[in-house]
């Protein structure tokens, strides 16, 4: 089996699958096109192959404050929190880092036994922070890819990590090989085929071959909901982590 490695070979690849050129496939190449980009873009939203989990470090200037929002990448999907650093109990310069306070008053029991002690104690700072601190309040919307953080302690000059999705580029060849993908997307057009052919029922073409085009666009919406189905249950982002300057 040949392996997809760009947008047109992918195309080529799943306009065979459906029966090309054997069968005529009644969809035009426009048509494909709009399909391909709906699979992308559903592939990137639901599967956790179509994206990629990142941490985006971000030094916060005046202008920022002044907007009141952070400009962001316009392929990113979505934002789950930010770090402010400085901006912790637990955070110090050298010595005087809480962590590193406890590892150098512990460290016979850290390197003799378990070190249970050592993450309940961590997990206690956590929450000890979450209550005296707290977590930064964050409002985001990918269609205007404006970060507003309700947060009167960020202050200009001060560096912040932001942890959140990006769309994987499609630039990348695997992309186009994903097993997932590549079945959506011919059912995608599919269903297209099924729309154009959906006033002609039981068409009688050479050879005796009926053609149903009602039938072949239920198969493929039925297809697609359960294919839909399984990705945002079950195929949902995981963290493929990355880090972006």
């Amino acid at each position: 089996m040949a392996i997809p490695n760009s947008r047109q070979e992918f195309k080529e690849y799943i306009m065979r699958k459906l029966g090309h050129p054997v069968i005529q496939i009644n969809v035009a190449d426009e048509q494909v096109e709009d399909r391909i980009d709906e699979a992308l873009a559903f592939f990137s939203d639901f599967h956790y192959n179509g994206s990629e989990h990142v941490y985006v470090k971000h030094l916060v200037t005046e202008d920022d404050l002044t907007r009141g929002y952070i400009e962001m990448p316009d392929n990113m999907l979505g934002i789950t929190r930010i770090f402010p650093i400085g901006n912790s109990i637990s955070m110090g310069g050298g010595m005087w880092n809480v962590q590193y306070q406890y590892v150098l008053n512990n460290m016979s029991e850290l390197t003799s036994g378990s070190i249970s002690n050592y993450w309940m104690t961590m997990q206690n700072i956590e929450f000890v922070q979450e209550w005296l601190v707290a977590n930064s309040l964050i409002r985001y919307n990918k269609h205007s890819n404006r970060l507003y953080i309700d947060d009167k302690d960020i202050i200009a000059d001060q560096w912040i990590i932001i942890e959140g999705y990006v769309v994987l580029d499609p630039e990348f060849e695997r992309v186009w090989s994903d097993r997932w993908f590549q079945n959506y997307a011919a059912v995608l057009v599919k269903e297209q085929w099924g729309a154009n052919l959906g006033k002609f029922q039981n068409v009688q073409l050479m050879a005796g071959v009926t053609f149903n085009g009602g039938e072949i666009w239920d198969q493929a919406r039925t297809d697609r909901k359960e294919m839909e189905a399984e990705a945002i249950n079950t195929l949902q982002p995981l963290g493929n982590v990355g880090f972006i300057g």
